[in-house]
């Protein structure tokens, strides 16, 4: 029996006499004669408990926003049975039918898109990589009901092949822009493939290259050291290896490579600036404007500042090197950024939020150039939680969400097609909670859908 969960009969017929008998706290009694008996008795007070330490918990994937794409994995959103209309959203969390059947490790939104790696319950195998939605630029690989006319959606996860040198390679994460994707595993390094008009996918621009050459998942060349996380902005990628060493690729028309340029490059370079000597341990980056955190809990960034994301350090509106943003309210350890509003979470569990938008400050608030704090009741914090705090910040084009200790999410921001999962299209201006049954593991925050990686309750 779990201890942490079964009440003892002590506590527990205490607790059934208060809700029986609200006005007193005395013995419940029957009447027999003249003498009282007690109806039930502590020893024999029954206590049932319905999952345990050991119960085996599933990982599942939710998925809610845009549907018409095919980017929340079921046919059936996309071509309903006859009588019914399509619908432009869908508003609430909807599970996939695809993780009852795989067991999910990582997801990612792109732009329309959605990619999981995941491995088949019933085949004992290394995990691969499915995609479903938009494939107008292979960013799911090359798909095709027949030779030479690929399709251009998918409705449903399909499996993306990897030119994998051995079978023991296990993916560690994916990744997605506008219309490229990124593979990282822990044997092999990282893959892409996708559009690679501005280098994004690692690898010199080919004019006029071939959808076969896009669609052509190809191993990412010029890093130094073992990649361990990967970053998709809309057409760059940002890579970190186990050196604390960012490098970067693709489109820099505000400086979100952060290598000194406004332009594109094709193949990946470290990114110096103030990063010089600093280990990095996260980096953030939705759109073009990137956040960095280190070792030691500072803040960097390097992108656009169009809305005053960098306004405490400079009036420039892009700002092509990596900056020390000297957070003043503490060390730093998660990072999100969006369109145009950013957001950390600090060593104390605190959230604050600065730029432009829906920044969870109220109908009346939507500037803010300084890191602004975002009390903590608004993240499940109250007298019977007191310790709640957030642990983990994303952000989408132009919504947030953040994840508390407990494992529950709070989402804000712009309601494009439903994806705050708040049953309803309505703005969000303060976190709300989203209403799921299972504990959150991981967030993914597309331009108008979001899906989670979650751990069953049961």
């Amino acid at each position: 029996m779990n201890g942490t969960t079964a009440l003892t009969r002590a506590t527990a017929i205490r607790q059934l006499r208060s809700l029986l008998c609200p006005c007193g706290t005395g013995v419940l009694h029957g009447r027999r004669g003249n003498r009282t008996k007690a109806l039930t008795s502590d020893d024999q007070l029954p206590v049932f408990q319905y999952t345990g330490e050991k119960t085996k918990r599933r990982k599942r994937v939710y998925a809610w926003g845009s549907c018409l794409t095919g980017a929340l994995g079921h046919d059936k959103l996309v071509r309903p049975n006859l009588g019914y209309a399509p619908r432009a959203g869908h508003h609430k969390p909807y599970r996939l039918p695809f993780s009852e059947f795989y067991t999910v490790d990582d997801v990612a939104c792109g732009y329309g898109f959605t990619l999981l790696s995941a491995q088949e319950d019933r085949i004992k195998n290394p995990s691969k990589v499915y995609g479903t939605g938009i494939n107008t630029d292979f960013q799911l690989g090359y798909q095709c009901a027949r030779k030479g006319h690929p399709l251009k959606v998918l409705t449903e996860p399909v499996g993306i092949p990897l030119p994998l040198k051995s079978e023991s390679t296990r993916i560690l994460r994916v990744a997605c822009g506008r219309s490229h994707s990124i593979v990282l595993t822990d044997k092999e390094g990282a893959f892409s493939f996708g559009n690679n008009s501005f280098g994004q996918c690692g690898r010199p621009v080919v004019t006029d290259e071939s959808p076969e050459s896009c669609a052509t998942p190809r191993q990412v060349q010029g890093i130094r050291g073992k990649i361990v996380d990967v970053v998709c902005g809309q057409d760059h990628t940002l890579f970190l290896t186990d050196e604390g060493a960012v490098y970067s690729c693709g489109w820099s028309a505000d400086g979100q490579t952060g290598l000194g340029i406004y332009g594109s490059q094709g193949t990946p370079k470290r990114v110096n600036g103030d990063l010089s000597g600093v280990h990095i341990v996260r980096i953030a980056g939705t759109v073009d404007c990137i956040l960095a955190v280190s070792d030691s809990g500072d803040l960097f960034g390097w992108g656009n500042s169009e809305y005053g994301q960098f306004g405490r350090q400079t009036d420039d509106k892009q700002m092509c090197f990596a900056r020390n943003l000297n957070f003043p309210h503490g060390k730093v350890k998660a990072v999100a950024s969006g369109g145009t509003m950013c957001g950390v979470v600090t060593e104390s569990g605190d959230v604050y939020v600065w730029g432009y938008g829906l920044l969870g400050l109220g109908p009346e608030v939507s500037v803010k150039t300084v890191p602004t704090l975002l009390p903590r009741p608004l993240f499940g914090a109250n007298r019977f939680a007191p310790d709640t705090q957030v642990v983990d910040l994303f952000c989408g084009l132009n919504h947030f969400a953040a994840l508390n200790s407990r494992g529950e999410l709070y989402t804000w921001g712009k309601n494009r097609n439903g994806c705050l999962g708040l049953g309803h299209s309505m703005d969000q201006h303060f976190p709300f909670r989203v209403s799921l049954t299972a504990k959150i593991l991981k967030v993914s925050c597309g331009v108008d859908h979001t899906a989670v990686l979650s751990q069953s309750l049961c």
